[in-house]
């Protein structure tokens, strides 16, 4: 939704230095910036670029507003999270208008608020909560008990188990799981089989997190499967049983977690990092892509595990 530069300065806490009155409808790169769109420079190298390309306005740093106005500037301590603040308000879905789709199927007992979107054959059980201005994509099953907070957006064909709760302005990308069962089975010596575990326990999703396309999270065996607010999971991440994730963790994708596992807050998971059952991640640890962990508690820097 296009916003004035005077807009966007008071929501993203930035000074503005130039006309206030100039509309923004977009963000892009400044190799493809048009007019209307807003850029961001972190460097004063490439400011003289910034300033040449086709945007209408510049997110900047304080040393940089010094160099030059020649574009009307937002001034920030940190462009690139000010830039990030800012598309979330130029992309924000809040004009959408709700509606229940002909095709899709609402339980009786389910409970919608009056703004939330249902796509195309999507399944919503019974006694399902549904929060305002949620959307629900396309072809998406939503199990019995399900909760989902307020400003969520589940995309298309993601399946929430019953009895998940979900808070508030979580993404669900496509295709993701959301509950299903964990991996326990008990071996009966005598006939040489294994019997399931009862996988009864919750997922608990917290406010503003991130789940990328076709990830899976299991639910708790007798307890619950915890994800903090704030945590990103990259696309292709699985989450064992019983695995408590910290706040504002990011995981990298193809990423694996084991069973009842413990992941701190503010925490850095690269890419194909496999973690074994039962480990500790202290606060902070990061991860490079491919590292291993076994059962114990880490709280350092573990380097890339890439073969030279």
């Amino acid at each position: 939704m296009p916003q004035t530069l005077k807009i966007l300065a008071e929501f993203i806490a930035a000074r503005l230095i130039g006309n206030g009155s100039v509309l923004i409808s977009g963000v892009a790169s400044i190799a493809g910036a048009q007019s209307g769109d807003l850029v961001f420079v972190e460097s004063d190298r490439h400011l003289e670029e910034a300033m040449n390309c086709r945007a209408s306005a510049v997110i900047v740093s304080q040393s940089a507003a010094e160099i030059t106005t020649r574009k009307p500037l937002l001034v920030s301590d940190h462009p690139r999270l000010a830039f990030a603040t800012a598309a979330s308000l130029l992309y924000r879905s809040d004009s959408r208008a709700p509606s229940i789709h002909p095709t899709g199927v609402v339980d009786p007992t389910a409970t919608l608020a009056p703004s939330v979107t249902v796509g195309p054959l999507a399944v919503i059980e019974k006694n399902a909560v549904i929060g305002e201005r949620s959307c629900i994509g396309s072809g998406c099953s939503i199990g019995d008990g399900v909760i989902i907070g307020d400003d969520c957006e589940i995309y298309p064909r993601a399946v929430i188990y019953p009895g998940i709760t979900l808070g508030r302005r979580v993404i669900v990308h496509a295709g993701a799981v959301l509950g299903s069962d964990g991996f326990g089975f008990v071996r009966d010596e005598k006939l040489g089989c294994y019997v399931k575990f009862p996988q009864v326990g919750r997922l608990v999703i917290g406010d503003y997190v991130e789940i990328g396309a076709n990830s899976t999270i299991d639910r708790g065996a007798l307890d619950e499967t915890v994800i903090g607010p704030g945590t990103k999971l990259d696309n292709l991440v699985h989450i064992g049983h019983n695995c408590d994730i910290g706040a504002n963790t990011v995981i990298a994708a193809q990423t694996g977690i084991s069973g009842s596992c413990s992941i701190g807050n503010n925490c850095v998971l690269g890419g194909q990092v496999g973690i074994g059952d039962h480990a500790r991640l202290e606060d902070g640890t990061i991860l490079g892509g491919q590292a291993s962990r076994t059962s114990q508690t880490t709280r350092y820097l573990v380097a890339t595990h890439a073969q030279e």
